[in-house]
């Protein structure tokens, strides 16, 4: 039985940035520089999918835990990777009809081009919701797009070095679950209390990112208690 804690603190986020850098440092740190780029294609490949699966998409199990043998030999090209060979697309497990495509971008900066391409794509295949992948920077200009385009679109960019190591696999980081509309009513309903009330967790925050939370959604934090087992907390996004 969980424990209630409406008003659970949270661990510092400045951690979990400290952490990503060390880790992301540390790993990169330890490969042979003829494979540094392999490898870390491979690392970001394996997080996209697992972030994917873990909003509810549909994602093989051999797609998240494919070797780097494996995945060198399905999207290598000479000694390089294929960056156009890893974009797919998939459906949410609840709702065939919502689908989202993650893009790796092809050059090191992301410019209008780029975005073009992007939503070209998009377009074509008749889908709403994107991730865009890259290498090193976006533009401001081609970071504008994704506001200018929130009325057609829901479009998210991340940097290859933010998928080098999943967060929320990291000790410090607590069980995140996101409610459903009916799940989030039924929680107010019950403490009886507004939106206002509830503590907050920022849409910049890395695991609001990294779930893809919008403003008004709330996630159940649960952490393990010394003296009831578990406690949930609940933050909403804002």
């Amino acid at each position: 039985m969980d424990a209630i804690n409406l008003f659970g603190s949270s661990k510092p986020r400045d951690i979990l940035f400290a952490y990503h850098h060390h880790a992301t440092s540390r790993y990169m740190a330890s490969q042979p520089e003829a494979s540094r780029e392999v490898a870390r294609l491979h690392r970001v490949n394996r997080t996209i999918h697992e972030l994917v699966h873990d909003r509810g998409y549909l994602v093989a199990e051999d797609e998240m835990n494919m070797d780097i043998q494996s995945f060198k030999s399905t999207f290598g090209s000479g000694e390089n990777i294929d960056r156009t060979r890893l974009n797919f697309f998939t459906n949410h497990r609840d709702d065939p009809t919502n689908q989202i495509f993650i893009f790796f971008a092809d050059e090191k900066n992301v410019t209008i081009k780029t975005m073009r391409k992007f939503l070209g794509i998009l377009d074509e295949k008749g889908i709403t919701h994107g991730i865009i992948v890259f290498m090193e920077k976006m533009t401001p200009s081609a970071r504008k797009v994704i506001t200018a385009m929130s009325s057609q679109y829901s479009l998210e960019e991340f940097a290859e070095a933010d998928l080098l190591v999943n967060i929320t696999h990291h000790k410090l980081v607590p069980q995140h679950q996101v409610l459903t509309p009916v799940e989030k009513k039924a929680l107010l309903e019950r403490y009886r209390l507004k939106e206002t009330q509830l503590p907050r967790i920022q849409l910049i925050d890395p695991v609001s990112r990294y779930y893809g939370l919008k403003r008004g959604q709330v996630v159940k934090i649960t952490r393990p208690s010394e003296t009831s087992g578990r406690y949930a907390s609940y933050r909403i996004a804002f």
